[in-house]
């Protein structure tokens, strides 16, 4: 049996949340941790004696892992023109997928599975311990499922994403490619995914589209996520709802009706502002969701295109800074709340019986994820009890 006590957490952040405290913060405390999972926290002065390492954080803050429950990972190419042409003034569209799918589909395996390792160990070392990672960017039978496959290589929560866009030999026929998405295309990748989404947005998919693609999704065995109201109102939070997805992601343009709706569901609102600062679109308002009562996630929407950032901690800043979160709620969305948007509940919360996906801060509180932003914080990752 293996074992670790950490002791001298000046603050730890637990998420088992207590009144007025959502992210259930205990003060000098301590954490136990047996075979990978959380066994005891408590106070350091009740600290068990164990025949085990004992790392004392002198004061420091310890968070969960963060789960960045949005990311496309795997692919190849570069588009920092088109980044320098937005900054320029021009605007963002979704059909710049297309040039990094041209870039994937003619890479080796052997090259995305190199980049895809790069990317992962960025998100280790800035406290991300729980990955989603999309297809996407092949559009194709075969590479969509090359994609899933790689993606599997790393993680459990492998999503289909092949309506990501509508892939260049089918310009002008949408449908005729929705239906290679729902019959050969999710035949061949459905065993290495989890869910299945769809970008239900203007110049990608309508959401009659869209639906077919998570019906079908949905018989062949996959969890339901959403892509929506990112470029404009739209039907996507309304689908994602009606159809009882996990999650739907940006939620930038939302109508009162699209917030009422989530407000009443267990469909999570994750938002993504690496994107805002990418694109220099309006950033979502999370303070409006919040206080209507909808669950809300953090992640990165790590891609080449529109977010080229696999830090959690910058989402972090960005939503205190630009989209009224707290930094509590903050750090909340990006550990527990990323948990609930993959329907996981043994991550993203310290306490008996979770996995040992634990961070430590070089600073005494989390306050500092956003109180200086672009600083390299994450001192030590633990994942599953094991240190990365």
């Amino acid at each position: 049996m293996t074992a670790l006590l950490l002791t001298g957490i000046g603050e730890l952040t637990t998420n088992v949340a207590e009144p007025d405290d959502v992210c259930g913060t205990r003060h000098d405390a301590a954490v136990l941790v047996r075979d990978g999972v959380i066994a005891w926290v408590g106070p350091t002065r009740d600290a068990p004696e164990v025949d085990a390492p004992v790392v004392d954080v002198g004061g420091r803050a310890v968070v969960p892992g963060f789960v960045d429950s949005h990311t496309h990972l795997v692919f190849a190419g570069d588009r920092s023109v088109e980044f320098a042409a937005r900054m320029a003034g021009s605007p963002y569209a979704a059909g710049g997928i297309r040039t990094t799918v041209a870039a994937t589909r003619a890479a080796a395996d052997d090259v995305l599975r190199d980049r895809l390792a790069a990317l992962i160990a960025e998100c280790r070392a800035q406290g991300t311990t729980t990955l989603e990672i999309k297809t996407g960017y092949g559009l194709d039978v075969a590479t969509e499922t090359r994609l899933a496959r790689l993606a599997r290589e790393a993680t459990d929560e492998v999503t289909f994403l092949g309506a990501h866009v509508v892939a260049p030999e089918f310009a002008g026929r949408a449908d005729d490619y929705v239906d290679l998405v729902t019959g050969d295309m999710l035949a061949a990748v459905a065993p290495f995914a989890r869910w299945v989404d769809v970008f239900c947005e203007e110049g990608a998919f309508s959401p009659a589209q869209s639906r077919r693609v998570l019906e079908a999704g949905r018989a062949a065995g996959l969890g339901i996520r959403v892509h929506g109201n990112q470029l404009g109102p739209g039907g996507g939070v309304a689908l994602a709802v009606a159809m009882g997805a996990a999650a739907v992601d940006h939620c930038t343009y939302l109508s009162d009706d699209d917030v009422t709706a989530l407000a009443a569901s267990d469909t999570v609102a994750t938002l993504l502002p690496g994107v805002e600062f990418s694109t220099r679109q309006p950033y979502p308002d999370a303070r409006r969701l919040l206080d209507a009562g909808v669950t809300v996630a953090l992640a990165s929407d790590c891609n080449p295109g529109s977010s080229f950032t696999s830090s959690m901690p910058l989402m972090i800043a960005l939503a205190v800074r630009e989209m009224g979160m707290t930094v509590a709620e903050a750090v909340w969305a990006a550990t527990a709340g990323g948990a609930r948007a993959l329907r996981r509940d043994d991550v993203g919360v310290i306490a008996p019986g979770r996995r040992a996906d634990l961070v430590l801060l070089d600073a005494p509180s989390r306050v500092h994820l956003a109180y200086r932003p672009g600083v390299p914080l994450v001192r030590r990752v633990w994942k599953d009890g094991v240190e990365v």
